[in-house]
């Protein structure tokens, strides 16, 4: 049965969701991050031989926040699309490409397997891609807030494959520990 709910109740309805999903997907995203050792300040990343294309660091402090808080938007209006047709459907595939998503970072910064990370990547695209059709069966602007992430991470795609093949070692460079020395 469809209840007919005022749009000032909806409203208020997908801020609270909003307050929730955005900045726990923010508050996700960057725990994923900083815990494999995403920054500049990665010695092995550093090492690495960057293709041409590859922007400056910031960059990246920059567009992940930006996105991650259009993606947590996107989700929150499709949470809050109750009764709507395939939404659990777009639930689930959010979730998935979310937790892929969350997976790249530790696969490629952390335990440094970088052809590994590309194939992530593709799988990562494809499910968001089908999440951004599935999004706009259910709201149409929750689908056009996902496509600057499927335009991000396809650019990402292009890095992570690039840099598989200007460092075709990448997954045996050894980094040594920083050490310290007391004396």
């Amino acid at each position: 049965m469809n209840h007919l709910v005022p749009p000032s109740q909806s409203r208020m309805s997908l801020v609270r969701l909003a307050l929730f999903v955005i900045p726990t997907i923010m508050f996700l995203g960057f725990l994923s991050g900083t815990m494999s050792g995403s920054t500049a300040e990665n010695i092995w990343y550093q090492t690495l031989l960057k293709p041409d294309i590859q922007p400056p660091g910031w960059v990246f402090g920059v567009v992940w926040p930006t996105l991650y808080l259009m993606l947590g938007l996107a989700f929150a209006m499709v949470l809050n699309a109750r009764g709507a047709r395939d939404r659990n459907v777009a639930i689930i595939l959010f979730l998935s490409q979310f937790v892929i998503n969350l997976t790249w970072s530790p696969v490629f910064f952390h335990y440094h397997q970088v052809t590994a990370a590309f194939f992530i990547i593709l799988i990562m695209l494809a499910i968001a891609i089908a999440t951004t059709f599935a999004f706009a069966r259910v709201r149409k602007a929750a689908a056009w807030l996902m496509v600057p992430y499927l335009i991000w991470i396809s650019f990402a795609a292009i890095l992570n494959f690039q840099i598989d093949q200007l460092n075709p070692d990448a997954e045996s460079l050894y980094v040594p520990a920083a050490t310290s020395q007391i004396g």
